[in-house]
């Protein structure tokens, strides 16, 4: 095991009262976990995102912290948070990472896997 390691899950959802999908305005929420698997307490100090959409339009998003926040985990401890995203097209995908600084001092990214965004029953 890495002293300098976070754990990522995601749960996604189609937010049909808020889209439109005759304007092509597709909502979607995503819940993530950010768990600290390693040794060492970290906090998450920015995102970088790469949304996808079925297109192939890309859209990078890049901020401090995550939903307003910087969160501090100890080891073994998480932070869960919801956030949303509009897509043209209802499927596309998301992935990126996270940039985190451990507590002594030591940077390191956490990759954020990619997850499909997607209308109910439109996969195959």
């Amino acid at each position: 095991m890495s002293a300098y390691q976070m754990r990522v899950s995601v749960v996604t959802q189609y937010i049909e009262e808020q889209s439109e999908p005759d304007k092509a305005h597709f909502v979607f929420a995503y819940t993530i976990s950010i768990t600290n698997s390693g040794e060492v307490a970290a906090q998450v100090i920015s995102r970088h995102w790469i949304i996808n959409d079925a297109n192939n339009h890309i859209e990078e998003v890049k901020g401090l912290g995550v939903v307003g926040h910087q969160p501090f985990l100890p080891p073994g401890q998480s932070f869960e948070y919801t956030s949303g995203c509009i897509l043209k097209t209802p499927q596309g995908s998301m992935k990126g990472c996270y940039f985190c600084v451990a507590e002594d001092g030591t940077r390191f990214e956490v990759e954020i896997p990619e997850f499909v965004l997607s209308l109910p029953r439109t996969l195959h």
